[in-house]
């Protein structure tokens, strides 16, 4: 009938988010494949206001040092740029 999906795979992508005041580089978690599985369709999730994020290199705009942190939650109204690395 159904076909059982392995819910535990994951894919991991490394992008940075731009805000006002932060360069913030981070692991995105997402599905292997299929639905919600581009990088895009995580930011454009209207159900979620933070995007979760590990492994994070948290940069300040204003004098630049960096400090690292194993999991941030990121408000995306906050997020001015983001792209993959």
């Amino acid at each position: 009938m159904y076909e059982q999906q392995d819910y535990s795979a994951k894919r991991v992508e490394r992008a940075a988010f731009e805000t006002d005041r932060l360069l913030v580089v981070g692991d995105v978690t997402l599905p292997p494949e299929g639905y919600q599985s581009r990088f895009s369709d995580s930011l454009n999730r209207a159900d979620l206001e933070f995007l979760p994020l590990t492994n994070c290199e948290v940069t300040s705009l204003a004098d630049g040092r960096t400090l690292e942190r194993d999991f941030m939650m990121l408000a995306k109204r906050h997020i001015r740029v983001a792209y993959p690395v």
